[in-house]
C-alpha cells in the first residue's frame, strides 16, 4: 500500500489502518508477550510508611517465621522442579518462584532486622520431608508432589496473610503483609497454569458458623402498619359472644333480684300482680337509702306491671 493511498483515504479507515498495523507491529516485535507468564505486580508501597512504628504482636512475629520458613523450602524444590522435571512448564514454574522467593526473603530478612526479630535458617521438619519427598521422586511423580506440596502450602498461608493486613498495628509488618499477598497470589496462579493441581486434596473451607439458637435479647415491635391492622382482642366474634352473654345474665339476675318475692317465678301471685315494698335489696344495699328506698319501690312495681302484662298476653294466645 503506497503512501498515496493511505492518503487518499477517508479518515477514519486511515485511523483504522494505523491502529491495526500497530497491533501487528507489537506482536512481531514481542511474539512471547501474548504467552507471558504473569509477574509480582507491584503494590503501591509508596502509600505506606515502613518504619517500624506500631506494636508488635505474637502474631506479627510468626508471620514473619512462616514467610522465612517458605523461602527456605520452596526456592530448593524450585531448583529441583529446574534440574528433575521433564515438563518445560514445571521448569518454568519452579525457576519464577524460586527466584521470585529469593526476593521475598530478602524483604522479610530487612523487615526482622528493623523489628529485632530473630528468624530461622533452616525449614521445619514438615518442610524437610517435602523436599525429601521430592528428592526421592522422578518424572511425572516428581511433577505430581512439586506442584501439589507447594499450591497447599500456599493455600495455607493464604488466609493467615489476609489477617496480618487487616489486623496488625506495625506498619513494617502490614506494608510486608500486602508484598507477600501479592507473592503468594502469583505462585498459586503459576502453579495451577501447570494443570495438574489435585483440587480434590485440598482442605475444604470451614461451614459458615451457625446462628445463635437461643431466644433474641429483645422483641422486635411491629411495625406501625401491622399495629393498625392487627386485630384487637375486643373485636374478635368469640370474645363479643362472650361479652353479650356475660352482659344478658347480668341484667337478667339483677332484675330477679329486684323483683319482690311475690313476682318471681314460683310465687303463688302469678295471675295477679301485687306489689310489697321491701324493706332492703341485698343486691344493691349502697343504692338505697332510706331516701332512695322510695324511687326504687316504684320502679319495682312499673316492672311488676310489665310482667304481668306479658303473662296476661302469654295466656290470651
Amino acid at each position: 500500500m503506497t503512501l498515496f493511498a493511505v492518503d487518499r483515504m477517508p479518515r477514519w479507515r486511515r485511523q483504522l489502518t494505523g491502529g491495526v498495523m500497530a497491533a501487528v507491529a507489537l506482536i512481531v516485535l514481542s511474539p512471547q508477550s501474548a504467552h507471558a507468564e504473569p509477574g509480582v505486580p507491584e503494590p503501591p508501597s509508596g502509600l505506606l510508611s515502613d518504619r517500624g512504628e506500631g506494636d508488635l504482636s505474637e502474631a506479627d512475629r510468626d508471620f514473619l517465621t512462616k514467610v522465612r520458613l517458605a523461602g527456605l523450602w520452596e526456592i530448593p524444590a524450585g531448583e529441583m522442579a529446574q534440574q528433575k522435571s521433564k515438563s518445560e512448564r514445571i521448569q518454568s514454574i519452579g525457576r519464577d518462584i524460586a527466584a521470585q522467593h529469593g526476593v521475598l526473603d530478602k524483604l522479610v530478612v530487612d523487615a526482622a532486622g528493623k523489628l529485632g526479630v530473630t528468624l530461622p535458617s533452616q525449614p521445619n521438619n514438615d518442610q524437610q520431608g517435602w523436599l525429601d519427598e521430592m528428592r526421592q521422586a522422578q518424572g511425572t511423580a516428581f511433577d505430581q508432589i512439586y506442584i501439589d506440596r507447594l499450591r497447599a502450602a500456599h493455600g495455607k498461608i493464604f488466609p493467615a496473610i489476609a489477617t496480618i493486613r487487616a489486623s496488625t498495628r506495625n506498619d513494617t509488618v502490614r506494608k510486608l503483609a500486602q508484598r507477600t499477598n501479592q507473592f503468594v497470589m502469583t505462585h498459586m496462579t503459576l502453579l495451577e497454569s501447570s494443570g495438574i493441581v489435585d483440587f480434590k486434596a485440598l482442605p475444604t473451607a470451614p461451614p459458615p458458623a451457625a446462628a445463635a439458637s437461643g431466644p433474641p435479647a429483645t422483641t422486635q415491635a411491629l411495625p406501625a402498619a401491622e399495629r393498625a391492622d392487627a386485630p384487637s382482642p375486643f373485636t374478635r366474634t368469640p370474645v363479643l359472644v362472650a361479652l353479650l352473654i356475660t352482659a344478658v345474665g347480668a341484667a337478667l339476675f339483677v332484675t330477679w333480684r329486684v323483683l319482690p318475692s311475690d313476682l318471681r317465678p314460683g310465687s303463688r301471685y302469678r295471675g295477679k300482680y301485687r306489689y310489697t315494698p321491701s324493706p332492703a335489696v341485698p343486691i344493691l344495699p349502697a343504692l338505697q337509702p332510706a331516701g332512695q328506698r322510695k324511687t326504687a319501690g316504684r320502679a319495682a312495681e312499673a316492672a311488676g306491671r310489665y310482667v304481668n302484662r306479658l303473662r296476661q298476653a302469654g295466656r290470651r294466645t
